[in-house]
């Protein structure tokens, strides 16, 4: 009689809990939604803006300084960024609301004036202020709190690139690498839901590709795949690694932050006009676009890495992802080529092996593929997302991830 009472409490505990996260995260999700919608619309129209304009990329050494004195206002409040938001998931580490308008305004500053970033940051960073000041206003205790950070990420992250099961597995995955948070699964996947489908109907339109000429299943193509995607994995390195070389040099040599933004937006309109071209500006979506079609500039990869490394160094905002889908696409579309894999299959697999070389995140690169991709090749990129989450060693673009697994033997790491 004891146990049954006992599994009838329990069954109660699981109820309610389920019926607090579907409400939580709901609500989580609609504003997320929303928000990621309103700041997909901006960061495109004041693309379009500098497409239109493009005596606008003259105006970046300002707007690196408009964005400083935005940051320098709030220094009180300690680091405002990515890895603020990754430990408050691991350490309860609060997150500002006012991490959400400065992020949302920074970004699309960079956007307008031309610098290499992405979008992911500005996703992370929005979701967690939401989650973590909505999770405040309803008095989550702690533990509770982390999870509700995690479905705010998951939130924005979906509707920005239309990839639920993605955002809501690399929310889970990211913070600690070889640690899944199971508890935060459903949340997460509400809210990521939910915000896609209120981006959706906001006629915001999800990341897809179609038409790739995918090879069939076969060891001799098996084996190319898998030379690419450690070539992407070594890629990957170098991409995380000249972010930090070039954010540690910049930092020692121009300490004043001021100083430091107007030179590195000087170095991007110089790199830019030397070129005498506006590829490696911005986001770059239609470059990744040309690459997956099958066209990219052998030293496109390299030249991306490159801008994005000054532009994160200069103290704008944004994101690293979306150039490394752009240094991965444009690389693996090149370099798949001349393995004699069909080029818009390589810049497929690069897309995907780059990602989860800089996150670390294999689950959430997998369902990257299949909603990006399809279904078709998924034994391929299952092959790629294990070869490059190992190859790429632990490198990666968040100083507050932590490694807790090796990734080569079954055990913990000091």
């Amino acid at each position: 009689m004891e146990t049954l009472k006992q599994n009838s409490k329990r069954m109660g505990e699981y109820i309610l809990t389920f019926i607090k996260w579907l409400l939580i995260a709901s609500v989580v999700g609609i504003v997320g939604g929303l928000l990621g919608s309103a700041f997909h619309l901006s960061v495109d129209y004041v693309t379009e803006l500098r497409h239109e304009h493009g005596w606008l990329l003259f105006l970046l050494p300002v707007g690196g300084v408009v964005i400083c004195a935005m940051y320098h206002l709030f220094r009180g409040k300690g680091s405002i960024d990515t890895n603020r938001v990754l430990d408050s998931v691991r350490g309860g580490e609060k997150v500002p609301l006012v991490m959400v308008p400065l992020i949302f305004v920074s970004t699309v500053i960079t956007h307008m004036l031309g610098g290499s970033a992405g979008r992911e940051g500005a996703a992370l960073q929005l979701g967690g202020g939401i989650g973590y000041n909505f999770g405040k206003l309803v008095r989550l205790k702690e533990n509770d709190m982390h999870i509700i950070v995690m479905a705010g990420m998951s939130s924005v992250f979906a509707a920005l690139f239309g990839t639920p099961l993605t955002a809501a597995v690399f929310s889970l995955e990211v913070v600690n690498v070889g640690v899944f948070h199971y508890a935060g699964m459903l949340p997460c996947i509400i809210a990521a839901v939910v915000a896609f489908n209120v981006a959706s109907m906001l006629g915001i339109a999800p990341v897809r590709f179609a038409g790739i000429a995918f090879d069939a299943l076969a060891l001799p193509s098996a084996l190319r795949v898998i030379t690419l995607a450690v070539l992407c994995a070594l890629v990957s390195i170098l991409f995380c690694v000249a972010i930090k070389k070039c954010e540690h040099t910049m930092e020692k040599l121009l300490p004043n932050p001021y100083v430091r933004t107007v030179v590195g937006a000087a170095l991007i309109l110089v790199l830019t006009l030397v070129l005498g071209s506006t590829d490696y500006n911005g986001a770059g979506m239609n470059i990744i676009t040309d690459a997956i079609g099958g066209n990219a500039k052998p030293e496109a990869f390299l030249l991306k890495i490159i801008f994005t490394a000054i532009t994160i160094s200069a103290l704008f905002k944004g994101g690293e992802i979306v150039p490394a889908f752009f240094v991965g696409s444009t690389f693996g579309c090149v370099a798949g080529a001349l393995l004699g894999l069909e080029p818009s299959f390589g810049a497929a697999i690069g897309f995907v092996a780059l990602f989860c070389g800089v996150v670390n995140c294999p689950l959430a690169s997998l369902l990257l593929a299949l909603e990006v991709f399809g279904a078709e090749a998924i034994v391929y990129f299952a092959i790629v997302c294990a070869v490059s989450y190992m190859m790429s060693g632990y490198f990666g673009l968040y100083k507050s991830q932590k490694f807790v697994y090796s990734k080569l033997h079954d055990n913990l790491l000091g």
